[in-house]
């Protein structure tokens, strides 16, 4: 039973903050409401066995337990009486929790974290926390920033939307535009750690990465817009290749040498045509851009018929709009693919020289590689070691230690 509410607690309690804090109007309530369900269903469900709803049994619970501990304190605090006549009237019991609520609970924490109140930065460390459930120190190395400033962004944009009671909701279409840019940037992130996740034991967490996708679905179905249907189409093309990325151990396996046979071509298909949509006929940014480089690869049928140069066009074009090191970085992958890679090893150093991307593990992994191939075993092993020493994710350091482990039994022979 452990082993299954780790599983409920992975895949649900996202979902299960989202809608608590929707129920009890605080973050800080909602949280502790979470862990509080959680802690019960650890001591209840070995016993009374897993409910047949565990998401309505933990939002029950953790609503529950926190009206009770509301009404201890009211009894000493006249002040916290309104918050507990606010939330639900005494006796009043939970009958039901409606699907449509549910399903726009996310969307709505999405949209309050990203509120034009907030800074930017705070926006993001804040959707990083409560939608992905990332610790504060998994955050802070996402953003190369110290993880007492992370903790300290998250505290006070919390406290910024309790002090101007900001509503928790999706705004009118009207308002859509005007946070869009935002909402859009949390959804791609929330995808990334689904599709590569920042540390663990996993590379692939499949119930972020599917979240995301259903949440640009419901985006695109509020509002009629380029880039939504450019992040979708994006997000269907890189995750149609999530069985081929892992072999039977969990450990990476690179594009490359992926079985394409095991690529989904359903999302493919519809991750196609909505780029190509828009591509047509759209206004072109930066996530329709990524979506058009993911959509040659998902058309080439073998690696040897990727259309690199495209590709490394594409990336151009994206820094002409995002100027960015990472993108620099992908480009310059792009190139070597192209054009060899003691030219991809010149932007890259370019890139480390100038002191970006110097704590980036997939930085020095991609220098690495390009040594590799050049022959120089020694600069190569160097610049594997330096990616170990930053990564943190289970499945990359596997690979990294692999490559060290083919680079000394090539210098042995």
């Amino acid at each position: 039973m452990e082993t299954v509410i780790e599983e409920v607690y992975r895949s649900q309690s996202r979902r299960v903050l989202a809608t608590l804090i929707r129920l009890l109007g605080d973050f800080d309530r909602a949280e502790e409401a979470l862990h509080d369900a959680f802690a019960a269903a650890a001591r209840q469900w070995p016993v009374d066995g897993l409910p047949a709803n565990p998401y309505a049994w933990l939002v029950s619970t953790g609503r529950f337990r926190a009206i009770d501990q509301l009404r201890r304190r009211a009894r000493f605090d006249a002040s916290q009486a309104h918050i507990v006549d606010s939330l639900y009237p005494e006796g009043e019991m939970i009958q039901s929790i409606d699907g449509n609520e549910i399903e726009d609970d996310m969307l709505r924490l999405i949209f309050t974290c990203c509120h034009p109140l907030l800074p930017r930065d705070a926006q993001m460390a804040m959707a990083l926390r409560e939608i992905c459930g990332l610790t504060t120190e998994e955050i802070a190395h996402a953003f190369l920033v110290p993880a007492p400033t992370i903790a300290q962004r998250i505290v006070r944009a919390k406290s910024r939307i309790r002090t101007a009671n900001l509503p928790y909701e999706v705004p009118d279409k009207a308002a859509l535009p005007d946070r869009l840019g935002a909402v859009l940037h949390v959804i791609y992130l929330v995808f990334n750690e689904g599709y590569l996740a920042s540390s663990g034991e996993e590379l692939i967490r499949a119930d972020l990465a599917s979240e995301a996708i259903r949440l640009g679905r419901t985006l695109a179905g509020l509002l009629q817009h380029s880039e939504i249907s450019g992040l979708l189409a994006l997000m269907l093309l890189q995750d149609s290749r999530r069985f081929a990325r892992t072999d039977a151990k969990g450990e990476l396996i690179l594009l490359s040498d992926q079985n394409r046979s095991l690529w989904n071509r359903e999302m493919i298909r519809e991750g196609l045509e909505l780029a190509d949509d828009v591509l047509r006929n759209g206004e072109i940014g930066p996530y329709t851009l990524q979506a058009a480089i993911a959509a040659e690869h998902a058309r080439a049928a073998r690696p040897e018929d990727t259309d690199w140069s495209r590709i490394a066009d594409l990336y151009g074009r994206l820094l002409e709009i995002q100027r960015s090191p990472i993108v620099e970085l992908n480009r310059a992958v792009a190139i070597s693919m192209h054009e060899g890679p003691a030219s991809g090893l010149r932007h890259v150093n370019a890139i480390l020289e100038r002191g970006d991307l110097q704590k980036y593990h997939l930085a020095h992994s991609a220098r690495a590689d390009f040594l590799r191939r050049l022959g120089r075993t020694e600069e190569a092993r160097q610049a594997y070691e330096r990616a170990l020493s930053l990564c943190h994710q289970a499945s990359e350091q596997a690979f990294l230690r692999r490559r060290l482990a083919e680079l000394a039994a090539s210098k042995e022979g």
